[in-house]
């Protein structure tokens, strides 16, 4: 493109376009006679536009209609018509090119019947527009499903936490031995469902707040098989149900903690949802992994609601309600593999079935961590006489943990604080096993059990047990090299890691250092 013609002694003009040279966007000046006089050196810098000296608006027009060079609101011809016609008139509107970015185009009359356009470009503003907007939605969003979840989450907390209260003003009166473990056993089925959902919503606060790390080791898959089904057989058993879990072979590599909890989301929901029949849970391989999948011949999932199964607190109108669970363990099964980078499928049809799975990816066998075992709890007479230190603040845990303990034939010294279990030490107890709180009144439950150590003589077993799930808490007392249950602290759990730690000590992993002094028990 040639310079303007400048007038032979037209100083002044010459300055105004000098001046037009250094603005910071286009400029295009037409004539009356809708011809073009003048193109600025921003514009013929930056956008290679089919445009001359001498070249006219509809000519222009129709070039650009057709170019596609830019993404026009109506169709070519239109919108060429509509700009010839619009010579002149006053106008601004943003153009998407091809090469990405965005141009606002505005035009304004000259007072010699000519007109002005300028092109600026505005992608930065617009992306930030964009940005914004969104921001916005997603907040929007955000704060409409977190309203969501706490009004579900508040009505399901509160119907067996009314249940609860009514069940124990009854049970206080009532005299019949036989009504009165009717109720107890009712009592039991309220706290283990607030138990369930205080858990999912622990969980999900941890996921929205980015506080899980994966922790990505190598192992075996039937390990963790074998602990589902000791986890899930007695529920299916007392629904008639079969659940089959067929012994896979091969290593994967992922976090086995997280894997274990969106398994157990789908067996979990597979006997909940399944009357007739049965679930068998095993696995395909695939060319990226292995793909386990869950079976089941239960009621199926219709297909407008196959994706928002795992909305929090979703629930379809069938198990509305309904005794359906909490609506949230497919939520928390979508987050973990996310933050995974699992794929997690579903296939159902209604009225035979669905098959949930998720792909992990294959491990090298000789990575392979060890595990801790299952041990069951109807194991007895293995702690019968076992000497136990409790140090627990809270009066009515450290009484139902005592009557706990007890039941399994534990001979329990139980004390509020550190003072007391001193006295209980000098005045001749010899424990082989101290299960202390986290958070004492006066002091940390990890430096109680190094004074009490301190008073035995002897690097005694010892466990600690706490309400604060925060990872920084939990780390920090396995780096102590303390094993640690979260409370409420589920009795198979309590049992496991006792059973572990005063008669299989090496399957007890808490992050010591490797080079702790092998622990001493006391007789």
């Amino acid at each position: 493109m040639s310079d303007p013609p400048v007038p032979a002694g037209s100083v002044h003009l010459s300055e105004i376009f000098a001046g037009l040279d250094i603005l910071p966007f286009g400029v295009l000046i037409w004539s009356r006679e809708r011809q073009l006089v003048y193109a600025n050196d921003r514009f013929r810098r930056s956008w290679d536009l089919p445009v001359r000296i001498g070249i006219t608006f509809e000519a222009f027009i129709a070039t650009m209609a057709h170019s596609r060079e830019c993404v026009l609101p109506t169709d070519a011809d239109t919108w060429e018509r509509e700009q010839i016609a619009a010579f002149g008139a006053e106008s601004s509107a943003d153009y998407l090119f091809a090469a990405g970015t965005v141009l606002n185009v505005t035009q304004a009359p000259t007072a010699s019947g000519g007109m002005t356009m300028s092109f600026s470009d505005v992608t930065a503003v617009k992306s930030n527009e964009r940005a914004l907007q969104l921001a916005k939605e997603t907040a929007e969003a955000t704060d409409e499903a977190k309203s969501r979840f706490l009004r579900a989450a508040n009505h399901d907390l509160r119907q067996p936490l009314a249940s609860l209260k009514i069940l124990i003003y009854n049970c206080i009166r009532e005299e019949d031995p036989e009504h009165r473990s009717d109720m107890l056993h009712a009592m039991e089925i309220a706290t283990s469902i607030m138990e369930d959902l205080l858990g999912a919503l622990l969980q999900i606060g941890q996921l929205d707040a980015g506080r899980v790390e994966p922790r990505i080791t190598s192992f075996q898959l039937s390990q963790l098989f074998e602990r589902l089904d000791v986890q899930f057989r007695h529920q299916a058993r007392e629904k008639g149900l079969r659940l089959v879990f067929v012994p896979p072979h091969g290593t994967i590599a992922t976090d086995r903690a997280l894997l274990e909890r969106i398994l157990s989301n789908f067996v979990a929901n597979a006997v909940r949802f399944t009357e007739v029949g049965g679930i068998v849970v095993g696995c395909r391989r695939e060319a990226n992994g292995l793909r386990i999948e869950v079976v089941d011949t239960g009621r199926g999932i219709r297909p407008e609601d196959r994706e928002r199964v795992f909305d929090e607190f979703f629930r379809s109108e069938e198990q509305r309600g309904q005794k359906s669970g909490l609506g949230l363990g497919l939520n928390i099964v979508k987050r973990l593999a996310d933050l995974l980078e699992l794929p997690v499928r579903l296939r159902s049809e209604v009225g035979r079935g669905s098959i949930f799975s998720v792909t992990v990816p294959l491990g090298n066998i000789w990575h392979s961590v060890a595990n801790e075992v299952e041990i069951s709890e109807t194991v007895a007479g293995e702690f019968v006489g076992t000497s136990v230190i409790l140090v627990e603040d809270d009066d009515i845990l450290r009484e139902t943990m005592t009557q706990l303990l007890r039941r399994w034939g534990i001979d329990v010294h139980a004390a509020a604080d550190e003072a007391e279990a001193i006295r209980l030490i000098e005045s001749g107890v010899s424990p082989r096993l101290i299960v202390a709180d986290y958070n004492l009144k006066a002091r940390m439950g990890v430096d109680v059990v190094e004074r009490l150590r301190r008073a035995v003589g002897a690097d005694v077993s010892a466990m600690i047990v706490t309400a604060d799930a925060e990872p920084r808490v939990i780390e920090s007392i396995r780096s102590a090299g303390l094993p640690v249950l979260v409370k409420p602290v589920s009795p198979p759990r309590l049992r496991v890691l006792m059973h572990n730690l005063l008669f299989e000590p090496s399957l007890v992993t808490v992050g010591e250092p490797t080079s702790a002094p092998p622990r001493r028990h006391m007789p």
